[in-house]
């Protein structure tokens, strides 16, 4: 069968390069969608629970919502586990589900679950779930800066929270901005007890009219000069005077009494939980861009930092958007390195082939071997969802070597049976000789090459951020293996037969002739008078004579070298990651629990104040507390 596979290919030589031309632009159609990351995704299949009941404490909190979610959700299908965490005013629920599972899959179950479990929760009180994204979608982070001293931290976030998040969440594939810092204005009404006692009003009395007053009614309609009037209530609230005058009640006399009466009504600040500081200059407003699942990080950071450029003619006088992180830096970095590595390898690897055969046509037919099964690798990463990042290039990087060595094989045994029949004059065909090589050789290379490429089958059995971490690898080495050995019985031969034609594309006897047999067909050297061969056996055989006269004291120095490796590899470090020099350090410091948001403001710009005296700093961005 596979001889058959290969006399076809060579026969027809022209359809088998015009099939791989046509895969090979269906693998540039591939490369070009394929999602670019900085490293393959290590978080789980999760999904996040919010529920906000604001002024509660932490342990009204865990009884009233955190618990119940999490016994209604720990038996839904495919959960690995539910964690819940309470602080507060808020409630977060972690839903893990096993490896493998679809998320959006996974954020219907839940959404199905938590169906039942709201009968069980406090009146007013409404969980949401999280945004359709993974642990490692946090992919920019941004500061909006005011260096006029002409906005507040209240208007600017009140900018960030009502106009810029709404600007960035329009950027396809980003699942939500959250904010951190400054302050989010309220009305506030600011109750006298003696006051609202003296008239003897409840205070849920007080909070229901408020409450009842801030609302738009519809009525029924009336008919004038033969069209139609719909009657409304327009009663939304509007402004501090509108919440000074509801009525709450009225006195003995009738008159009545309103809220201005019995409180204060003002603007304020909520409550801070969070605070965000640049270069130990003041506090600044931040926004968190965090990307939806599965989607392309090189390509959403692009569309931010567009979108960014866009609005920045929109925003308030004297502020502007200063980038703090940027994950694109890392992710090109990584690609690049990774492209750099492919080039050398394939540039070291084709000069090694050219230099041991030394001659040119036996020398190309490997040598294009290895960008094309390259290449055609990509397709099958496309459609299994792959992203090309530092571990599924390297699966690929650590292919080069090996993709070309059934190319190789078959070439020196045709450069050998060609070498052979030149020396002995015979008769038959130079493309029949070379046929007869490869289909000698061929069904032996393509088995060779799929033991390779299923070596790698164990890495499959992987778990958890292990199997997250190398299954990319394992993949991509995988599947360049299956496309060399595919292509050492189709394409290869098909390119050989094509170097075995003396007279190409019918060009007409003379010197072009004669240049391009010599650069398609070239010279046959015996392996004695081979260049390499002869210095590589020069230098080879005394040392072969040597080892054979000692067999006895080289067999002691091998093992005695091989011991000697021990006390080193029992001192050697282990890392569950390759390093990164991202040129971001997180730097997370602890304090004390119960420390006031005043005390760990200040000692946030203290410590990024001393962290930007360092001259290799550039820029340091801080943040304590919870962004939403």
């Amino acid at each position: 069968m596979i001889e058959k596979i290969i006399e076809y290919s060579a026969r027809n030589k022209f359809l088998t390069i015009t099939l791989t031309l046509f895969l090979l632009v269906w693998a540039l159609f591939a490369i070009r969608r394929i999602p670019l990351d900085a490293i393959p995704d290590l978080s789980d299949a999760q999904v996040i629970i919010f529920t906000e009941w604001p002024g509660r404490s932490p342990t009204l909190i865990e009884d009233q919502i955190t618990y119940p979610i999490i016994t209604s959700l720990i038996s839904a299908p495919k959960v690995k586990g539910v964690r819940g965490q309470s602080m507060l005013g808020l409630s977060f629920v972690y839903v893990i589900f096993e490896d493998g599972t679809d998320l959006y899959w996974a954020r219907s179950r839940v959404l199905e679950y938590m169906q039942g479990v709201s009968g069980k929760l406090p009146e007013g009180v409404a969980p949401t779930l999280g945004p359709d994204a993974t642990g490692v979608g946090w992919i920019f982070q941004y500061a909006l800066v005011d260096e006029s001293g002409r906005h507040d931290l209240a208007a600017l976030r009140s900018f960030q929270d009502w106009t810029l998040r709404y600007w960035l969440q329009s950027v396809p594939g980003v699942a939500e901005v959250a904010s951190i810092g400054g302050f989010v204005k309220q009305y506030q009404v600011n109750i006298d007890p003696n006051k609202l006692a003296a008239f003897r009003i409840p205070l849920n009395h007080l909070i229901m009219a408020i409450r009842a007053s801030n609302n738009d009614v519809g009525g029924r309609v009336i008919e004038q000069g033969g069209r139609e009037y719909v009657v409304r209530g327009l009663g939304y609230l509007k402004s501090l005077e509108d919440i000074r005058i509801i009525p709450i009640g009225t006195d003995a006399k009738g008159t009545p009494i309103r809220v201005e009466d019995v409180a204060t009504v003002t603007i304020g600040p909520d409550i801070r939980r969070g605070v965000a500081e640049m270069d130990g200059k003041g506090e600044v407003i931040g926004g968190i861009i965090v990307m939806r699942y599965g989607e392309n990080a090189l390509n959403v950071i692009k569309g931010v930092k567009e979108k960014i450029k866009e609005i920045t003619p929109s925003l308030p006088p004297g502020v502007k958007i200063v980038a703090t992180y940027d994950r694109s830096d890392l992710i090109g970095q990584a690609i690049d390195t990774l492209k750099q590595t492919l080039t050398e390898e394939l540039v070291i690897v084709s000069l090694v082939i050219f230099l041991f055969l030394w001659h040119i046509p036996s020398a190309a037919i490997p040598i294009m071997t290895i960008p094309i099964a390259v290449l055609l690798s990509f397709i099958p990463m496309y459609y299994l969802g792959l992203t090309s990042n530092i571990m599924s290039l390297a699966g690929i990087a650590i292919s080069i070597g090996v993709i070309v060595d059934g190319a190789i094989v078959q070439v020196e045994n045709a450069y050998r049976k060609l070498e052979r029949a030149q020396q002995d004059g015979a008769t038959k065909l130079p493309r029949e000789i070379r046929l007869q090589a490869i289909k000698e050789v061929g069904p032996s290379i393509f088995f060779a090459l799929l033991v390779v490429a299923v070596s790698f089958i164990p890495i499959f059995t992987l778990e958890a951020q292990e199997g997250r971490l190398f299954k990319p690898l394992g993949f991509t080495k995988t599947m360049v293996m299956a496309v060399a050995a595919i292509l050492s019985i189709t394409l290869t031969p098909a390119i050989m037969m094509l170097f075995a034609q003396k007279a190409f594309l019918g060009i007409r006897p003379g010197w072009l002739q004669s240049m391009t047999n010599h650069l398609l067909v070239g010279k046959y050297y015996p392996e004695e008078r081979h260049p390499m061969s002869r210095l590589l056996m020069w230098a080879y055989q005394p040392l072969l004579e040597f080892v054979l006269r000692h067999r006895k004291l080289v067999l002691i120095a091998a093992l005695i070298a091989v011991l000697s490796t021990v006390p080193v590899y029992l001192r050697l470090g282990s890392e569950f990651m390759p390093p990164l020099n991202e040129g971001t350090i997180l730097y997370m410091p602890t304090t004390l629990p119960g420390i006031s948001i005043t005390e760990a403001t200040r000692i946030l710009r203290l410590q990024d104040k001393i962290l930007k005296e360092f001259p290799e700093v550039l820029s340091v961005f801080g943040k304590i507390g919870e962004a939403k």
